[in-house]
């Protein structure tokens, strides 16, 4: 049997065609989406041409140095996109007349800036003025997917970054509490549905949550809670409020052992047992958890889909020379 190595995996040739065929899919999708927002899959295909791959490999080198920064930079990606859009607001710095949206308690924990800095260090070198850091952003999340094992995608470019970064504007994030309901809700204001939403919460394959964010489950009993998985949780907790618990069990791979952890109530936050507990979105956790191959098609397009809110276009953004200041 041929393999080949995409990203840092061996993959036989067999599963290159399923990937190739799976991105194809999805670039066709793009460019639907991109007819209708003024992005496309070759925004840089003159002016930058080797944008992707400058990202890739910068992104690549560094999660071979550290796989557990994937989680961050889809979670940067995420938290980018529901605050203001698509647009890098997440990156900007907070000055003596402006608290940034980085510095709410909601983003205290996210990291990758001084990554897509790197990144951005590289773009201006080889095109000055050229690549948004949105767009940075946004590749660096698709590549980190990739890396950990998910799915191969491309997405639409040509977003541009906004001049705006307000603290009080990350009330619009989901909070770890939320039932599915409101879950539902809070997506359904970005256009996006309740299967999107559940998708998108399959994110949390990677990555780890902070006591801080999940003890409120364990005052009391929960009867969505495992009693065993309870113990764990009071164990990491012991350790303090900043202690971190995986979502799942393999913490650093992209994969739907996250939605086989709901199905036996092995779920870390409020917001992601819910997604199991409540009837409107268990046929899809099931699902999930019994189709990989379903869950990495579902959660591309919807991330692309996400990818794409509120984008600014013409005079309403901006190129940043610096991923950290409007210009």
């Amino acid at each position: 049997m041929v393999e080949f190595v995409f990203g840092n995996k061996f993959v036989s040739s067999s599963s290159v065609i399923i990937l190739l065929m799976m991105k194809v899919i999805v670039v066709m999708s793009g460019y639907r989406f991109g007819v209708a927002n003024g992005v496309s899959m070759n925004y840089y295909v003159m002016s930058c041409p080797m944008a992707d791959i400058i990202v890739q490999n910068t992104v690549n080198r560094a999660l071979r140095n550290d796989p557990t920064l994937a989680a961050s930079l889809i979670r940067l990606h995420f938290h980018d996109c529901f605050v203001q859009g698509c647009d890098a607001s997440i990156l900007i710095d907070s000055t003596k007349d402006n608290t940034a949206e980085k510095d709410s308690p909601a983003n205290l924990s996210l990291r990758g800036y001084e990554l897509i800095d790197e990144v951005k260090e590289e773009l201006e070198q080889q095109c000055p003025g050229v690549v948004s850091c949105a767009d940075i952003v946004a590749m660096a999340a698709r590549d980190a997917v990739f890396f950990a094992g998910g799915p191969v995608y491309d997405i639409p470019k040509g977003r541009k970054d906004g001049r705006i970064s307000k603290i009080e504007e990350t009330i619009k994030l989901p909070f770890p509490s939320m039932n599915a309901s409101e879950l539902i809700r809070v997506f359904g204001q970005h256009g996006l549905t309740a299967q999107d939403m559940v998708a998108l919460s399959g994110a949390h394959t990677l990555g780890v949550a902070r006591c801080s964010s999940f003890k409120s489950r364990l005052s009391e009993a929960d009867p969505t809670l495992d009693s065993d998985f309870a113990r764990t949780l009071s164990k990491t907790c012991s350790a303090g409020d900043t202690a971190e618990q995986p979502f799942d069990a393999t913490r650093n791979d992209f994969d739907n052992v996250y939605f086989n952890g709901l199905v036996r109530k092995n779920g870390v936050l409020t917001s992601d047992q819910t997604l199991y507990a409540s009837p409107r979105t268990r046929s899809i956790v099931n699902a999930y958890a019994f189709n990989q191959a379903m869950f990495f098609l579902d959660f591309q397009q919807a991330f692309i889909k996400m990818g794409l809110l509120d984008l600014k276009q013409g005079s309403q953004g901006e190129v940043r020379a610096s991923c950290r200041t409007i210009n």
